[in-house]
């Protein structure tokens, strides 16, 4: 059997501070590649920041995230490493708080989350609409300034996973 090396990452992100925020997402998927992780998982809205609050509600947040999304993946950041990068994405009307799975250069898939927190100090609801069709992968169009910078028009959204070779 193969062991293969994960890296989880708890990064000092802020709200709304993309530029911080993506030097130490750079950061750390450098650290994960010299350390032979061949997975690399983000955390929870790190290219935006968790504590957005009413900002997730504006499309210059979504926005600005895929334009951080785009740069990670134009540059050689997910070459040999299947980065998870968390962002919010608008599908049809509503807006999602997903995972982003990336290899090569390339978005392999788009996981959005199933239960929000919206008790204490969370209103998760208030902002983000929690994917309800377990076991339902659809086809998800990219925004065109993504389609055409990767050359890629779809991606699948939704319940489902990833599977390699061994893995």
């Amino acid at each position: 059997m193969r062991l293969l090396k994960v890296a989880t990452c708890n990064l000092n992100q802020w709200a709304m501070d993309f530029d911080c925020n993506m030097k130490n997402i750079k950061e750390s998927i450098s650290r994960a590649k010299e350390s032979g992780a061949v997975i690399r998982l983000g955390p929870e809205l790190e290219i935006t920041g968790y504590g957005c609050e009413d900002h997730f509600l504006e499309l210059d947040t979504v926005n600005h995230a895929w334009d951080c999304l785009k740069e990670l993946l134009l540059g050689d950041w997910t070459d040999g490493i299947l980065c998870s990068f968390g962002m919010p994405i608008i599908k049809g009307s509503e807006r999602y708080n997903c995972q982003v799975l990336c290899l090569n250069r390339k978005i392999v898939m788009i996981r959005p989350k199933m239960w929000l927190a919206n008790d204490g100090n969370y209103r998760e609801l208030r902002w983000f609409t929690a994917w309800k069709q377990k076991d339902r992968l659809d086809d998800f169009l990219l925004p065109s300034d993504i389609s055409e910078s990767l050359s890629q028009t779809t991606v699948p959204f939704g319940y489902g996973y990833i599977q390699f070779l061994d893995t």
